[in-house]
């Protein structure tokens, strides 16, 4: 279809077959990279297209800049958010209000190549219905590539589902699984993990990252935490089981403990000759108050968790709050 045939379409309001959602949070300094190198992706895509970007809360002019791109091509539609939200809600509203037939998500600082995306397509049109990028390579200091690698290595362990190692959100969804993912009910998302949950034919495509293309991440440690945490505690029950088998563990060390205390009291000769009589009464208490005070704490901190998440699902308020929308329909969001 021609550019002046898409953009009718998009006038009449009509549904495009691809949509791209791209989250963004005070990317001022890398958007008018990012509306030139999508833009010149899109032309090779062979089908009718938008781009929907959403505005998380940014405090720079990202908003403006987002804005005169809409004026400019009405393919780019914005939702503004009233505050910041997070990623993962940020990209659960544009899943919510994109009208493809398949919607891929990407971020806006552009280590994730909008080239790829055309390949993307090719495999949705032989037949799969989610295409997942596989980092090889991810550039960037020594400690973040570290806890990256940790992290996906932790959740393909104590996850039941076959969430691809290194894949982030960078990804393509067929309508079917797009429209699954926002009949979920819950708020603290994962969407790299309920993209697996959600079954149907899956592939991947890996790809070297590199560096962003202007500015600064906005993933702070205490962001990359969180999210860690939503996908171990969000699809693994393993950490419960762990608490389970630690407190088993402990149990048999204080049997272990008592039984050397009996032998101590009634054979006090033989332990003058071993390590057991050189332990002080004093400091046996001292330890084993300490050690079986950090495993409650521990399985404690466990159990919060699990009972934070239920805690947020009970209440039951919207994943987000839409400010302001340009060229796409406000809805209200699943509650």
């Amino acid at each position: 279809m021609s550019e002046s045939g898409v953009s009718l379409a998009v006038s009449r309001g009509e549904a495009p077959e691809v949509s791209l959602v791209v989250p963004c949070y005070n990317e001022e300094t890398v958007l008018g990279v990012l509306f030139e190198r999508v833009g010149a992706a899109a032309e090779t895509w062979g089908c009718s297209w938008e781009v929907i970007c959403v505005d998380d809360g940014s405090r720079d002019a990202t908003w403006e800049l987002l804005h005169a791109q809409h004026v400019r091509d009405p393919r780019w539609k914005v939702l503004s958010l009233a505050r910041n939200f997070g990623q993962q809600a940020a990209l659960s509203a544009g899943l919510f209000h994109a009208k493809g037939r398949a919607v891929m998500i990407i971020d806006a600082d552009l280590q994730d190549p909008p080239e790829m995306l055309a390949g993307f397509i090719a495999k949705w049109r032989e037949g799969f219905e989610v295409v997942h990028a596989v980092r090889t390579r991810r550039r960037g200091g020594v400690l973040k590539r570290a806890s990256y690698w940790l992290f996906y290595r932790l959740l393909a362990r104590t996850s039941s589902l076959p969430i691809p190692k290194d894949s982030g959100d960078f990804c393509l969804m067929d309508r079917k699984v797009v429209d699954v993912i926002n009949a979920m009910p819950e708020r603290r998302r994962f969407l790299r993990g309920m993209r697996v949950w959600s079954g149907y034919k899956q592939t991947r495509v890996e790809y070297k990252r590199p560096l962003r293309a202007a500015g600064k991440t906005k993933y702070t440690l205490t962001k990359l935490l969180n999210l860690a945490f939503d996908g171990i505690f969000g699809f693994s029950d393993v950490p419960l089981r762990v608490a389970v088998f630690l407190g088993l563990g402990v149990s048999g060390l204080a049997l272990a403990g008592l039984a050397l205390t009996g032998v101590q009291r009634l054979l006090p000769a033989i332990c003058d000759y071993t390590p057991i009589g050189a332990i002080s009464d004093e400091i046996a208490q001292t330890t084993a108050i300490v050690f079986f005070g950090g495993v409650q704490l521990f399985c404690t901190g466990l159990l919060g968790e699990y009972l934070g998440r239920v805690y947020d699902e009970v209440k039951r308020r919207p994943p987000w709050v839409l400010r302001e929308s340009l060229g796409v329909e406000a809805r209200t969001p699943p509650v």
